[in-house]
């Protein structure tokens, strides 16, 4: 059986690939990539993080909710909230369900992401 790790999480992008992950790389204290361009941008791989984000321009991004987003954990989720909308990121909601508790939020580009308890 091959030995298979997660590698990359991937964004599609509309805009800016490098504007929006300098966005994820400010929220978690990333840098992005040396290279980055309006089409193909990375953060963490240089510093040697996993998973490394990986933001491609694409022509036509998927229509209505994205199939994949990310969670993200912190102990203090107000501040972290607050990080993320000083960013340019909207508050979605709030939910505490199945003995969880999270906020979900919108990037620049609308892409949700969540950020919960850890």
């Amino acid at each position: 059986m091959p030995d298979i790790k997660l590698a990359n999480v991937t964004v599609d992008c509309s805009g800016n690939a490098a504007e929006l992950a300098g966005f994820y790389a400010q929220l978690l204290d990333r840098e992005v990539d040396p290279g980055a361009s309006p089409y193909f941008a990375t953060a963490g791989r240089t510093a040697g993080l996993q998973p490394v984000l990986m933001f491609i321009q694409v022509p036509d991004r998927t229509p209505g909710k994205n199939s994949v987003h990310l969670d993200l954990h912190t102990e203090d989720i107000p501040a972290a909230v607050e990080k993320a909308t000083g960013l340019g990121a909207k508050h979605v909601g709030d939910f505490d369900e199945y003995g969880a508790t999270w906020t979900t939020m919108q990037d620049p580009e609308g892409n949700l992401f969540d950020i919960g308890k850890s």
